[in-house]
Parts: C-alpha cells; structure tokens; sequence
C-alpha cells in the first residue's frame, strides 16, 4: 500500500511541474518527504474540485437518448480493452487519491456520450479507437491553453458531393454569402441578449450593452449591411459592450497567498500576453478558452457528419488553416458558454489552489477546476444540441 501511495505522490507531483508550475518540490536529498503549505493547497483544492466531477449515469427521469459527457484530466489516464469491455482508467492530480475507473460493455444505454480529456497525459491504443466510433462514442482532448487538439468522431469525415457543390457555389455568391453571415451574427445578438439578462448583474454597463444589442438586432432584421465589413463593424461595437459589462462581477477569493488584482473582477477579453483571447491571462478567460474548446469540438463533428466542408467558411474566410466554417456557427453559441461560464464563477470561491501563476504570466487552471468547467460546457451543449442543429442547418 505504501509503494502504491508513494506512486501516486510521484504522479501528482510530475504533473503539476511539468504543467509549469511555480510550486516546484525542493526536498533536499536525505531528508523525509514533507509537503509544503502550496502543496497542501494544490491538494486540497483539488479534491475538492474531484467530489464535484465524478461521473453518474443518466439517471433515471433523463430519457434514454440523453446521456453524461465523461470527463478525464491529470497525469496517467489510460484507455484500453479489456475482454471486449472499455476500461477507462483516470489520472491523479494530487496525493493522497485513488484512482477512478470505469468499465463500460458494448451497447449499453448509459454509456457516456463524449468522452473529453483535459490537461492529461496518459494512453489510448488504436482498439479504443475503433470500439468507441462503433459505440458511436467521440473522444476530444483539450490541452491546458483550452485549444481542442483531437476530435475524433464517431465516424470519419465524408463530404457529400451534393451538399459541398452547393457549399462551394454559395460561397463564391457575395450576396448569398453575406446572408448567411448576417444570419449568424443575428443569431448571436439574440444569444447576447438571454446571456446579459440571465447571467450579468445590473449595472449601467449591463444597461449600455442591452440597448447595444438590442438596438443592433433590430438593425440587422430591417436593414441589413451592405457587405461584411459593416457587419464585422457592427458585430464589434455589441462585444465591446458586451464584454465591458462583465467588469462589475466580483470574482470571491479565500487562501493564504495573495491573488494579483486584476483577479478578484472580470478583466478583458484579450490577453496583453498575445493580444489575442490565446495565453489568457485571467482565470475567466482560461475558463472561457476551455468551453470554446468544448463547443468548437462538438460544432466539428457536427459540420463533419452533415457533409459540409469544415474549411469552407463564409465570415472567417481570413483563418485559412483553421476550420473556417466551425469558427462561423460557433459564433451564435459563444454567448451560451459565457452563460455557463459567467454563472460559474458567480456561484463559486476560488483559493489559489485553484490557478497556477506561470513565470511568463499566463494562468493555467488545476486540472480538476479544468475537469469541472469543460464538463458543465459538455453539458450546456447537450442540452442545447437542437439549437447547434438549427444553426448547422444555416450553412447546409
């Protein structure tokens, strides 16, 4: 039992330094193993974090098509087959832990509907491949940074030649073309509005992007731009007040170490390490990069099993070595992952357990806060899976 105990304190330990991690361990050579108070910390929050995310089953009132995301994070998760059963195996994040495991059979009704791994290492063997696209059962890894590195589908992609031609045609139609992004933007407008009035507290900032949005979706439904520049134009001046509203959220902090300032209120969105929503900065913002990654994943497969081509886009025709046209329908849903996100952080304290300051200022959330955000953002876009459709069908 020790030498499994001590394991898994190596196998915390690895995965914390190697994330980058200021909190480094220092025993010196022959002396006793002694946790420092950072450690603790880590630990602490890190179970805590681990008793909100573990996995349930659909449950009994959920109809039968409706089932939990499985969400995998920390040093060591390992997928194999075994005698014809999957069995998942989760990695440690702290000590002391014992490991998760789960065994899920072929067919069965509550088996996860996506299995994501978050800020891991670990294995996967090709059998586990080919039995979850049978099970029809996509496996997603976000790395740490919140950028969806591996979707792998249920099923691979193949365009339909119909539905590409027509693609393809709109495409080189400036007028169709522009509809369709109007369309999207609209669309995001209207999502803009629930998640202001849902999800931000009153202040004159919340009442400025209310009239911003509101005013703009009116003119977007009677007059609509000329061309993509007006709309781009008109998209900015709604996220400007959009996103400055958030500056009011008080963000609650409890621990031993000082948090910087900037922390304990909503910053902007853009990170001064990238200029960019990249390198977040702020652990909102690493929340928010986690639940892009979750509904940037899930809008992939979708385009892939509708037949469209995923890099044909109409409004980000300028990101040509991304997936164009999974960053177009994400749009409209963005302001559904603020909603989950913003209600999160509202409903929650945070220690400095929870977020690791690197040296070069970007903040890398606990793996176990990792696991939780992505697994509330997995279930946000389950239920809201038929409004994901009606926006794919925008572009089909």
């Amino acid at each position: 039992m020790e030498k499994i105990s001590r394991l898994h304190l190596h196998d915390a330990q690895h995965h914390k330094n190697s994330s980058g991690s200021i909190f480094a361990s220092s025993t010196p050579a022959g002396c006793p193993e002694q946790e420092s108070g950072d450690d603790l910390d880590w630990a602490d929050r890190s179970a805590h974090w681990e008793q909100q995310s573990v996995w349930r089953p659909r449950r009994a009132h959920q109809k039968r098509k409706h089932r939990n995301p499985l969400i995998l994070g920390g040093h060591g998760v390992r997928l194999r087959i075994d005698r014809g059963s999957l069995l998942v195996q989760n990695g440690f994040t702290h000590y002391p832990q014992k490991r998760e495991e789960w065994r899920f059979f072929p067919g069965h009704p509550d088996m996860p509907s996506r299995i994501v791994v978050v800020d891991a290492d670990g294995s996967v063997t090709f059998d586990v491949l080919a039995w979850l696209s049978t099970q029809a059962i996509p496996l997603i890894q976000v790395n740490w940074q919140g950028d969806a590195i591996v979707v792998a589908g249920a099923n691979g992609y193949v365009a339909d030649p119909k539905i590409a031609q027509a693609q393809k045609a709109t495409h080189a139609n400036e007028a169709r073309r522009l509809a369709i992004c109007c369309r999207l933007v609209t669309e995001k407008f209207a999502a803009t509005l629930g998640t202001l009035e849902q999800a931000i507290p009153a202040s004159p900032g919340r009442e400025i992007a209310l009239q911003e949005a509101a005013s703009s979706l009116r003119q977007m439904r009677k007059t609509p731009p000329e061309d993509t520049s007006a709309l781009r134009g008109i998209e900015g001046r709604v996220a400007q007040a959009y996103f400055r509203s958030w500056r009011p959220i008080e963000l609650k902090w409890f621990g031993r170490k000082p948090v910087p300032d900037e922390w304990r209120h909503i910053g902007p969105r853009v990170s001064p390490k990238s200029g960019t929503n990249r390198d977040a900065t702020h652990p909102v913002n690493a929340m928010l990069n986690y639940g892009y990654a979750v509904l940037e994943s899930q809008v992939r497969l979708d385009v892939t099993a509708s037949g469209l081509d995923p890099y044909l886009g109409y409004f980000h025709t300028q990101w040509r070595e991304r997936q164009a046209l999974v960053l177009d329908l994400m749009e409209p849903m963005r302001p559904v992952v603020d909603r989950a996100v913003l209600g999160f952080v509202q409903q929650h304290m945070f220690s400095d357990g929870d977020v690791t300051l690197r040296h070069d200022g970007v903040c890398r959330l606990n793996p176990q806060l990792a696991r939780n955000v992505v697994g509330l953002l997995a279930m946000a876009m389950t239920m809201t899976a038929s409004n994901l459709q009606a926006v794919i069908q925008i572009a089909a």
